[in-house]
């Protein structure tokens, strides 16, 4: 639902600065009429401020749906040569409709007649035609360009974090507090000899796009792929809130359940599962990278949970959690079942940590 909630937010995000973007074109060549004293006789800046809003709100509405819902998935799927003829044809089509829609608002209100009549219909005809139709083709085709290059950026380092470049809110480091899960696929060697090298490649890159919107309606943004592994984090606020670190393990094993007979009948009757482990603590945030930059987490927080995920096969369990974060999250955790595993020694660290193992 949350994944739901969240494209249609793109998609109103998008309808809204395209609206703002029609205005501004328009608003533009009227004020070179102005600066240049030849605005055309007839010309009504209300008729084509309407006609504006109207283009950028179909236009947002029906092109952002197509890039939210369609394109960015087609980019995921296909060659991107073949994406992008696809891309480019939907838009051709898209821009036709509503060019087509505005051509008969303007001209009805212009020509004052009804929308079915034929000097009407003749009118959207050499509006479709016009050069200065070619020129906004052009320019919406920029716009559409533009803004799935930003969507994909914005995919790429996650939700919020592209923001976060934009303020520059980690060009200088900085110390915060976030909760971290380390999420590990278990058997992966034994999968990874049975399937082969390119099997294996298609069977995580499945799997991973499974458990993303899991990761996503839980508000935890994935930091790292380290091969078969995910790396989540969350802020302290988003992944205490209704133990939302805790409960996106269970979504994520509720969802490769319910998948579980495609991957038996595509993966030779193999079930992926994972085993996680969880914990808080002060990081360094910052930017790091000179050709590749990105927003890089250290601290002994996140080897403390790697050794803590190592642990699940020991213990036998699926989910451990440190008493830290076990006391943190307090009556939110009622909702599931926790059972103290004894106090540990791990692996590089001089201190013993207490456990926690979660079951739903």
């Amino acid at each position: 639902m949350i994944t739901m909630n969240r494209n249609v937010t793109r998609v109103l995000w998008i309808a809204g600065a395209w609206v703002l973007v029609s205005v501004f074109q328009i608003l533009m060549i009227y004020s070179s009429f102005l600066m240049f004293d030849c605005t055309p006789i007839g010309f009504d800046l209300k008729i084509y401020f309407k006609s504006s809003l109207l283009t950028g709100v179909i236009a947002g509405v029906l092109g952002g749906s197509l890039m939210v819902f369609g394109w960015e998935k087609w980019l995921r799927k296909k060659s991107y040569g073949a994406a992008l003829i696809d891309i480019l044809l939907s838009y051709i089509l898209v821009y036709l409709l509503v060019s087509f829609i505005n051509g008969i608002f303007f001209n009805t209100y212009e020509k004052d007649m009804p929308f079915f009549s034929k000097e009407v219909l003749i009118g959207v005809i050499d509006f479709l035609l016009n050069v200065g139709n070619l020129q906004s083709f052009v320019f919406w085709l920029l716009t559409v360009l533009i803004t799935m290059v930003f969507l994909q950026v914005s995919d790429k380092y996650g939700p919020g974090v592209f923001l976060s470049f934009l303020l520059g809110k980690y060009f200088r480091p900085k110390r915060e507090e976030r909760i971290f899960m380390f999420l590990d696929l278990r058997a992966s060697t034994t999968i990874a000899e049975q399937l082969g090298e390119k099997r294996y490649f298609n069977f995580i890159r499945q799997v991973f796009a499974d458990v993303t919107p899991s990761i996503i309606n839980s508000r935890g943004q994935i930091y790292q792929y380290v091969g078969d592994e995910i790396v989540i984090t969350w802020n302290l606020e988003e992944g205490f809130n209704k133990a939302n670190c805790v409960q996106c393990f269970f979504d994520i094993r509720d969802v490769l359940r319910k998948r579980a007979a495609f991957y038996e009948d595509k993966y030779d009757n193999i079930r992926p599962t994972f085993k996680a482990g969880v914990h808080f603590g002060h990081v360094m945030a910052g930017e790091v990278g000179v050709v590749k930059r990105d927003i890089a987490y250290s601290g002994d927080v996140l080897n403390t949970t790697a050794r803590i995920q190592s642990k699940c096969n020991e213990f036998g369990v699926d989910l451990l959690i440190s008493k830290a974060l076990f006391n943190k999250l307090g009556q939110v955790l009622d909702a599931f079942s926790a059972k103290e595993m004894g106090c540990i020694l791990l692996r590089g660290k001089q201190e013993n940590v207490v456990l926690y193992a979660v079951a739903d």
